[in-house]
C-alpha cells in the first residue's frame, strides 16, 4: 500500500492513521472538505493534520467509517457528546443511527431462581425478564422421570428394570419454568426418581443442591451474575438467587439507501438551483 493512500490524524492528541479512502467517503461531509484542503480551519502540520476535538470519541466515528456500523461498549454513556462530534463533523447517517439512542442503550435483564429443598425432593421455578432466556433454558433443561420398563420380568429376586422417560419443564407462562428432582413415592408404594440434566452437561443428577450449582453455573455462563441469594420463607425455606445480565447492544447498520453519492448529488442539484 502507498502511503499516498494514507492519511495521519491527530485528533486531541490521539493519532489515527487511515486510508483516503475511509475518511472521504460521505463526500458531503466536514472530513471530506478537511482531506481536500477546503476546509480552512484544518491544516497539516509535520505530515499530520490536527483536529482539535474529543479523541476518544473520534475512535468511534472511525469505526463507523470502517465498518458502517455503530457497536458501543456496554458502559458507554456519552450518547450526546459523540452525537455533537457527528455534529462536528456532518456525518448525517451517524447522527441518524444516534438518534436512536434508546436502542443503544444496554437494558438489563433479570432473572430469579427459586429452590425448596423438601425431605428427599427439590422443587425448581425460574422467572426471567426476557422470555428468551426461558426459552434458551427450556432447551437445555431435560427432567427424566422413571418409569417400569414396557418387558415383563419373572423373578421376584430382582427389580423391575427401569426406563427414562425424558420431558421438558413445565411453562405456566412465557416468563417462568419450574421442573423438580429427587425420589418419591409412588402409587403403589414404590420409590421414582426424577433426574434432571442441564445441557451441555451429560449428568442425569437427582440430588437438588446439585442441580442448583449446575443450574447457576450454566447462569454465569450465559453472562449472568449473582446479585442476591435470600431466604423467601421461614416457613418452607424457599430459597432465592436474583441475577442480573447487561445485554450487550447490537451493532447498528446505517440505512443501505443513504449512499455517499445520493448525499452529494442532492447537494450539488440544490446549489445549481
Amino acid at each position: 500500500m502507498s502511503s499516498q493512500e494514507l492519511v495521519t490524524l491527530n485528533v486531541g492528541g490521539k493519532i489515527f492513521t487511515t486510508r483516503f479512502s475511509t475518511i472521504k467517503q460521505f463526500p458531503a461531509s466536514r472530513l471530506t472538505r478537511m482531506i481536500d484542503g477546503r476546509d480552512q480551519e484544518f491544516k497539516m502540520v509535520g505530515g499530520q493534520i490536527f483536529v482539535d476535538r474529543d479523541g476518544v470519541l473520534f475512535s468511534f466515528i472511525l469505526d463507523f467509517l470502517r465498518t458502517h456500523q455503530l457497536l458501543l461498549p456496554t458502559d458507554f454513556s456519552d450518547y450526546h457528546r459523540l452525537q455533537r462530534e457527528a455534529l462536528f463533523y456532518e456525518l448525517d447517517p451517524l447522527i441518524d443511527l444516534l438518534n436512536q439512542e434508546h436502542l443503544l442503550q444496554p437494558r438489563p435483564a433479570f432473572l430469579e431462581v427459586h429452590f425448596l429443598s423438601r425431605n428427599t425432593q427439590a422443587f425448581f421455578r425460574v422467572f426471567g425478564s426476557c422470555s428468551k432466556t426461558i426459552e434458551m433454558l427450556t432447551g437445555r433443561i431435560t427432567v427424566f422421570i422413571e418409569q417400569p420398563s414396557a418387558m415383563t420380568w419373572s423373578s421376584n429376586s430382582f427389580p423391575p428394570q427401569m426406563t427414562l422417560l425424558p420431558l421438558p419443564p413445565q411453562r405456566p407462562s412465557y416468563h417462568d419454568l419450574i421442573f423438580q428432582c429427587g425420589s418419591e413415592s409412588t402409587t403403589d408404594n414404590q420409590t421414582g426418581v426424577r433426574y434432571v440434566s442441564i445441557k451441555p452437561d451429560n449428568r442425569k443428577l437427582a440430588n437438588g443442591t446439585n442441580v442448583l450449582g449446575l443450574l447457576i453455573d450454566t447462569l454465569l455462563m450465559e453472562g449472568f451474575h449473582l446479585v442476591s441469594a435470600r431466604t423467601l420463607s421461614s416457613e418452607d425455606k424457599t430459597e432465592c438467587y436474583s441475577f442480573e445480565r447487561i445485554k450487550r447492544p447490537e451493532a447498528f447498520t446505517m440505512n443501505k439507501t443513504l449512499k455517499p453519492e445520493t448525499t452529494i448529488i442532492s447537494e450539488q442539484s440544490q446549489k445549481k438551483k
